[in-house]
């Protein structure tokens, strides 16, 4: 969060290295983390408190030894593992015997869905993404809305025919078989639902659900170019 500088000791030259001004401030991406009360023994923060207390103080002696205690820690609990003959198995890492590295159990590495997928976030050492889940209640009342479009279209034309062979054929009759060939229009979904069938519109629900999600990924969009040029 400070100034970082680089200095020659042969010549005694003095370099910026990183600036953090307020201009790159404001562009940081907001940060979440978890509470350090919240926190368990072994993660980053907790684990390492003493010696992340000792370099901000400017004391490396003490940080070195605070450092020393963990590592020593360490390998005090390996030894009584193999004394043991106890199997150590991790919980959020498995080896990986082609590379022969250590790999995250549960790494995500699946496409960001911005209509769908809201953030990601980490508890008990799993990355977990926090969805919508309105893909699956759309579809089923995409369905519903169809299906009831259909019922309604067929009862129409049906009703068509039946005035189409009545004995007294009148202007009348024929704007109504005019009118019976289009469906009641409701408001509009999208410009692709329901054209496949025919159909001008769903329902009104469908369509409120859909400029909802229209307007997210909107919002979406704009948040990932902010994060490119931020990148940048």
């Amino acid at each position: 969060d400070g100034e970082v500088h680089i200095n020659e000791l042969k010549n005694g030259n003095t370099e910026m290295f990183w600036n953090p001004t307020s201009e790159v401030r404001r562009q940081r991406l907001k940060r979440h983390i978890v509470l350090f009360e919240e926190q368990t023994d072994f993660e980053s923060e907790r684990l390492w408190q003493h010696v992340t207390s000792a370099i901000n103080k400017g004391d490396q002696h003490k940080a070195t030894q605070e450092k020393f205690v963990l590592e020593e820690e360490q390998r005090n609990a390996a030894r009584e593992r193999r004394e043991s003959s106890t199997e150590w198995k991790p919980l959020l890492f498995q080896h990986d015997a082609g590379t022969n590295e250590w790999r995250y159990k549960y790494e995500d590495l699946r496409p960001w869905d911005p209509l769908n997928d809201i953030a990601q976030f980490e508890k008990d050492g799993i990355l977990q993404t926090m969805e919508r889940h309105l893909s699956t209640r759309m579809s089923n009342h995409k369905a519903t809305c169809i299906n009831n479009q259909i019922t309604r279209h067929k009862r129409s034309a049906k009703d068509c025919r039946r005035r189409k062979t009545s004995d007294q054929p009148s202007n009348h009759s024929q704007n109504t078989e005019s009118s019976c060939s289009t469906p009641e229009s409701v408001q509009e979904l999208s410009d692709d639902d329901g054209k496949y069938l025919g159909f001008d519109s769903l329902c009104a629900q469908c369509g409120k659900e859909m400029n909802h999600l229209k307007e997210i990924h909107s919002a979406v969009l704009s948040l990932q170019k902010a994060q490119q040029d931020i990148h940048r």
